[in-house]
């Protein structure tokens, strides 16, 4: 029996089981990701370490995916996928429990970090292609559609769910939960489906070394660019030739990757197995897909970023009524990816693709125009309503574009890279984010500061001295504290007071401006989505080129 053998696709009941399963380990996977930010300083201290600790942690889990999403496709296409799928829900069941019960941050790091990366590096390679092997071609963009959704929704969820828990019971509890959730998924996980693994003589060890270095090292490069900065070096950080480290830790990351990519065809060339095939690449609906992917995440990721900042820091929300400002996003997000496929099953993916991008501009330039001074939190909800309608188009469709755009015997493959490319986008979006409004913030509070009469020179100079290195984005009881404690005058005190509120709002509008602009950017990279639904396309595409 061939690895492209057709396997019979679930019906009714069975078929929602499976959709179900695959969308709880997505879920999952991305929940790590937010689920503990709102918690971090309680962390810290329970494991004996420092905030920055923490955050190593969190960026640790999503250097782990970065470097090992491709080989875990391969791995995936080698034992087989549902195989795969379980043995990464183990590992990842494995590491939930040992974060849970971690009494020291060697042994966060191994459970959270390793573990869980490693597990999620198997996991989510897999739930692409058993989607594509469970479900036929006209049901996948709904399939696809919602198990994004439910990424997304985790997302948005993780503030609430983190500081619920925190707030109410421990944050081990979270992770204790991940293990029952585990377990669920890996009992229900019979119901799902597999093609027999293709034969694999070797697995391509230089690749995966290459690809894994390569990855890590660029996304390492992009998650220091907060301490670093970009291209300018921060006062302190490390830098060459007159620029930050950031920038040359990034350039060694894309030399790797090219040599990787140069490793691969020479593979390919001499009828070896490679990694990836890099014939995939000249396969332009594949690469449209791919593109669209790391924009949607580079958006979506960035104003998950600023959103909460403004709730929870402008506005001093608990991190309970912050994460309900944001579920108006995951209502529409839902409806959007599970309704557009049901719909509008013959729907233009690319034009269902530009909707959902006009939608993300629309809902980012909304929010840049509705944070001003006075706003309120209700402010956010119809810009949210919007991003998350843009969002679930997207979600009903590039999924499946992507998977369609080569045989299924090769969805792993495409999983691996697909995933690794919207780590890349929210990475990267995170970063740009982050540092766009601390850039901001430290411009306008400075020239504000420098403005007002209130404020002497002497201070205003010992000012731009100590925000050199980025203004820490405050708020109004952060700042108020800190300046009584430094016993400043109560008229300096106050200017600092305004500047601060008016530079937060200053950096806000500025990194939503940049998001949205990269949305409307997006727009001229939506020529390469097919035209037709995956399903409705000749049998002469089936490769998958654009129809």
């Amino acid at each position: 029996m061939s690895a492209d053998a057709v396997v019979p696709s679930p019906r009714g009941g069975a078929a929602k089981v499976v959709l179900a399963t695959l969308a709880a380990a997505q879920f999952l996977m991305a929940l790590d990701s937010s689920v503990m930010n709102v918690s971090i300083a309680t962390v810290a201290s329970d494991v004996g370490t420092t905030v920055t600790g923490i955050q190593g942690a969190i960026t640790a889990y999503t250097l782990v995916m970065a470097m090992f999403m491709i080989p875990g496709g391969k791995i995936g296409a080698m034992i087989g996928r549902k195989r795969a799928f379980m043995i990464g829900c183990v590992v990842y069941g494995c590491g939930s429990l040992t974060t849970a019960i971690a009494p020291n941050l060697p042994v966060l790091l191994f459970g959270w970090s390793l573990l869980e990366g490693l597990g999620a590096a198997l996991i989510l390679p897999a739930v692409v292609a058993l989607v594509a092997v469970n479900f036929p071609a006209e049901r996948r963009p709904a399939a696809y559609g919602l198990i994004a959704a439910s990424a997304a929704v985790a997302i948005g969820l993780g503030p609430l769910i983190g500081g619920f828990a925190t707030t109410y019971f421990s944050w081990r509890w979270v992770f204790a939960g991940e293990v029952a959730a585990v377990l669920g998924i890996l009992a229900l996980a019979r119901h799902v489906a597999d093609r027999p693994a293709g034969t694999r003589p070797r697995f391509d060890l230089v690749g995966a070394f290459l690809s894994a270095v390569g990855l890590g090292v660029f996304v390492y490069g992009v998650l220091r660019t907060s301490e670093w900065g970009w291209f300018v070096p921060k006062a302190g950080g490390p830098s060459w030739l007159g620029m930050s480290a950031s920038i040359w830790v990034m350039l060694a990351g894309v030399l790797v990757v090219w040599l990787f990519l140069l490793w691969e065809s020479r593979m390919a060339r001499h009828g070896r197995e490679p990694l990836i095939d890099p014939g995939l690449f000249a396969n332009g609906q594949l690469t449209g897909g791919l593109t669209m992917f790391f924009l949607q995440y580079l958006v979506q990721m960035g104003v998950f970023f600023v959103v909460p900042l403004y709730l929870s820091v402008a506005l001093g929300l608990s991190a309970l009524r912050t994460g309900v400002h944001i579920l108006p996003l995951s209502l529409t997000l839902l409806i959007a990816a599970a309704l557009i496929p049901r719909l509008f099953p013959h729907a233009s993916p690319r034009l269902v693709v530009r909707f959902g991008v006009l939608g993300l501009f629309t809902g980012a330039f909304a929010l840049t125009a509705a944070l001003n001074a006075g706003s309120s939190a209700a402010v956010v909800t119809i810009p949210l309503l919007l991003i998350g309608l843009g969002m679930g188009a997207l979600a009903s469709q590039l999924g499946a574009v992507t998977v369609s755009a080569v045989p299924d015997s090769r969805s792993g493959e495409v999983g691996g890279i697909q995933n690794t490319v919207t780590n890349l986008g929210a990475s990267i979006g995170t970063a740009l984010a982050g540092s766009i409004v601390i850039a901001t913030l430290t411009t306008s509070f400075l020239t504000t500061i420098e403005k007002n009469p209130a404020v002497p020179p002497s201070v205003s100079s010992q000012a731009s001295t100590k925000l050199a290195a980025g203004a820490p984005f405050l708020s109004d009881a952060q700042l108020s504290a800190a300046l009584a404690k430094a016993n400043v005058p109560s008229q300096q005190a106050q200017a600092a007071m305004q500047a601060n509120t008016k530079a937060r709002l200053v950096a806000l509008r500025a990194a939503l401006a940049v998001l949205a602009l990269v949305a409307l950017v997006a727009l001229f990279f939506t020529g390469r989505i097919p035209s037709r639904q995956p399903g409705a396309q000749s049998a002469g595409s089936g490769s998958g080129e654009n129809a």
